[in-house]
């Protein structure tokens, strides 16, 4: 969730990291609002389109990943699959494999009444046929298999089309790609859910069949890809659409407001079928502003951001299990809602820093020592900088 891009431009790309600010903001009040029972009383109206933050996640996820493999087969380079999985292994697996294990070695670190069954979690199945009511404790873990399957079929689709000489074809891909997203959520909205809806839990359904699902969930990362398209292999387009950052990002705001409104209920048919891709095309908008060098996001360098963006994934892995032990800890202090929000913000990013400082970061240098002693062989020429 947090790999960062590195260009032939010697200038960071600091708007990615304001917006993988936002993106773990917005994810972190969404579910705050839900675990706290709605307060504050000004946070439900503010929190409740927070769970967009996870698209905004696959489009910076769908194009921070393919630029670097797009990067490679522009210089002429074979995807190296081994290479590619040792590094998303070293990045996303310690920290997940921690939270997992304080998952179901701590029951107090458990959100909700029960976990899904561990293999699920191992195996980055526990999106498909995930039983809310019953089972949803870590279920935001869901979007992190979506992410794994993006990781797994990735290149090897790009190492096919590299194969088959078929890469400069591989838009229609993405247009299919991005039209069976239509059909698959059409299909299981009338076939699946709608069947379930007069049900008692009716509403689990909808996550079951609708929201969780990797197939239906692929517009993010598929706007992402398709940024990462134009921006390494159309040099003449993306130099004449960068001039327009600002522009982007104000009509990325105004497709979100409609976004918005269009997801009012999330469980209709409009959100369930429109809404994912309105989203994530408002946020690649909004990530096509970021990284256009006339953007003010460009240009402004914030540490405050820099260093939520640096404690994301950790953030996303264990904000739920905190802001429930900070709940149970205080709960007979009868602390006001907002202060209590605040307690929790300082408990989550606390927890999110030990886990950055103790796990991420030493698995990180570790990726980075084989990276660079496989890079010397015949095996891996040149790939230390991906």
């Amino acid at each position: 969730m947090t790999e960062k891009l590195k260009t032939n431009s010697p200038k960071k790309l600091y708007g990615l990291d304001h917006l993988r600010a936002l993106a773990i903001l917005f994810v972190f009040l969404f579910h705050y609002f839900i675990l706290s029972g709605g307060q504050p009383e000004w946070l439900p109206s503010f929190a409740k389109f927070g769970w967009t933050g996870v698209d905004l996640f696959f489009v910076l996820s769908g194009f921070l990943i393919s630029s670097q493999l797009f990067a490679q087969i522009k210089q002429g380079q074979t995807i190296s699959f081994k290479l590619f999985f040792l590094k998303r292994f070293f990045r996303i697996i310690p920290a997940f494999w921690i939270t997992v294990r304080l998952y179901f070695c701590f029951p107090i670190f458990r959100e909700k009444e029960a976990l899904p069954p561990i293999w699920k979690f191992l195996t980055f199945t526990q999106n498909l046929g995930l039983n809310l009511k019953d089972f949803g404790t870590f279920s935001h873990a869901w979007s992190l298999c979506v992410e794994e399957h993006f990781y797994l079929f990735l290149p090897i689709i790009l190492i096919l089309l590299q194969f088959s000489k078929l890469f400069n074809k591989s838009y229609w891909l993405i247009i299919a790609l991005f039209l069976f997203g239509f059909a698959i959520r059409i299909y299981s909205f009338n076939n699946l859910y709608l069947p379930k809806i007069n049900d008692e839990n009716g509403w689990m359904y909808w996550y079951k069949y609708i929201y969780y699902p990797t197939y239906n969930r692929l517009d993010g990362l598929l706007v992402g890809v398709s940024i990462a398209g134009v921006y390494q292999f159309l040099p003449k387009v993306w130099n004449t659409i960068s001039k327009f950052g600002n522009q982007f990002l104000l009509f990325s705001l105004l497709v979100l407001k409609g976004a918005y409104f269009l997801c009012e209920d999330p469980q209709s048919y409009s959100a369930s079928v429109f809404g994912f891709p309105m989203v994530a095309i408002g946020y690649g908008f909004m990530v096509v502003g970021a990284i256009s060098p006339t953007s003010f996001l460009f240009k402004w360098n914030s540490k405050a951001t820099t260093f939520i963006a640096s404690l994301s994934y950790a953030i996303y892995l264990t904000h739920k299990g905190i802001i429930h032990i900070t709940h149970q800890i205080l709960e007979d202090f009868k602390i006001d809602a907002n202060l209590m929000l605040v307690i929790c913000v300082i408990t989550c990013t606390i927890g999110a820093f030990l886990l950055n400082s103790a796990v991420e970061k030493p698995f990180m240098k570790l990726r980075n020592k084989m990276i660079k002693h496989k890079s010397t062989s015949q095996e891996y020429p040149n790939l230390i900088k991906t």
